[in-house]
């Protein structure tokens, strides 16, 4: 387990370091390629877009194929991407690249989680899942001051190449010390009618979730991985090295968050605490700290934030509880089905605000009005997507744990 673990959490590491680097990297993209708003906003929901474009087809894929051989095969098409980013000259090949960046990693998450689902039992799924998560955070946390660091060194190319041949280490970590696919689930997989995608779609607890997991989850990857920079240096009044340390205690705080999840989640679900039941308590003080953000403006820097992620984070309990109302033949079309959700919600939110902050400033806004009327329009999505959640309680009960592991 520990082996397996590692292996897949290698490549995850390097999933999330790439996802969010863009947030570090946005002030040197605005002075040597001179983006706007709009198009880092582009730029940085490219990979999201690959990502959420491959979400179905990679579901399929998951469960007739197995975890190890798709992730091997998409990891290597994730090295190419780092290395055509390295090498192009202008924001269509950056766009590109991008796009087979975030091709490439889209089974990085899905993958482990589909293969936990197959061979672990809820609580260990849960902790898995957390810890997971945790990884990503530690990636995401790498992307901040490291890579500030690494900069005058390597050069953000070189930076993008190194993390090329990174991914085909991870793709060899992964050949030997992950156990071969399970053949069974495969061939259960293959019999599921219209690609189990119906099934999945329609169940009740998909439904509830969808919302959540596009406005809530989603909004707080596109958050954490391009805006909060741009908040510290245009709101705030941060140099780009003090937006990236403020990054860093962001992320941070939710590598601690998500370690706690794993620790406490076996725990709370024990004393009676499912998914469901932490998210309704937990989710209007998320809500209420995003509110605050807006108000104080300039004063709420990057301790505000933080708090902000580590509250919002609970929403990540909702993905390994879909998994756990499918049967173990349709766990990988279930993860990746309510990915493609999140992912299209992190498109969403980070070139929506991106649009929403160019068009405020043409029309002679303030930054600090601009982002507070473009948050403010992610902050109701949030709010929606949370009564919408409460307002679908009756599939509450499918989101209980199942006892066993299938």
């Amino acid at each position: 387990m520990v082996q397996m673990f590692l292996a897949f959490a290698f490549a995850y590491f390097f999933s999330a370091l790439l996802r969010a680097v863009t947030a570090t990297l946005a002030p040197t993209f605005s002075n040597e390629l001179g983006l706007g708003a709009g198009a880092l906003g582009l730029l940085a929901g490219a990979y999201f877009l690959g990502f959420a474009a491959m979400q179905l087809p990679l579901g399929s894929a998951l469960d007739r194929f197995g975890p190890k051989r798709v992730l091997m095969v998409l990891l290597a098409v994730a090295a190419v991407g780092c290395a055509c980013f390295g090498a192009a000259r202008d924001l269509p090949q950056l766009l590109v690249a991008r796009l087979l960046i975030g091709v490439g990693v889209s089974a990085c998450l899905m993958a482990p989680l589909t293969c936990y689902r197959r061979r672990f039992g809820p609580t260990a799924q849960l902790r898995t899942n957390s810890w997971m998560l945790m990884t990503g955070s530690l990636g995401m946390l790498f992307s901040t001051l490291p890579v500030q660091w690494l900069l005058p060194v390597l050069g953000w190319r070189g930076l993008f190449l190194a993390v090329a041949v990174l991914l085909l280490v991870s793709i060899a970590a992964i050949a030997f010390l992950v156990p071969r696919d399970d053949a069974a689930h495969e061939s259960s997989a293959a019999a599921a009618p219209n690609g189990g995608y119906r099934e999945v779609l329609r169940h009740p607890v998909f439904v509830r979730m969808a919302p959540l997991g596009f406005f809530a989850y989603g909004g707080m990857v596109a958050m954490q991985s391009l805006w909060i920079g741009p908040w510290l240096t245009q709101v705030a009044g941060h140099s780009p090295g003090g937006a990236a340390r403020g990054l860093f205690i962001v992320n941070l705080s939710m590598l601690v968050a998500f370690l706690c999840w794993g620790l406490l989640m076996p725990r709370l679900v024990r004393s009676g605490w499912d998914a469901d039941r932490i998210i309704a308590r937990a989710w209007p003080l998320g809500v209420a700290c995003l509110g605050a953000i807006l108000w104080f403006g300039p004063a709420a820097g990057a301790g505000a934030w933080a708090a902000w992620c580590v509250l919002t984070s609970v929403v990540s309990l909702s993905q390994p509880a879909v998994a756990q109302a499918f049967p173990s033949s349709l766990a990988g079309r279930a993860l990746s089905a309510f990915n493609l959700v999140i992912f299209a919600g992190v498109f969403a939110v980070q070139w929506g605000i991106g649009l929403a902050l160019d068009a405020l400033r043409a029309l002679g806004w303030a930054p600090l009005s601009a982002y507070r009327a473009s948050l403010g329009l992610f902050l109701a999505g949030c709010l929606l997507a949370f009564l919408w959640a409460h307002w679908h309680r009756g599939a509450a009960a499918v989101l209980q744990p199942t006892a066993g592991r299938t």
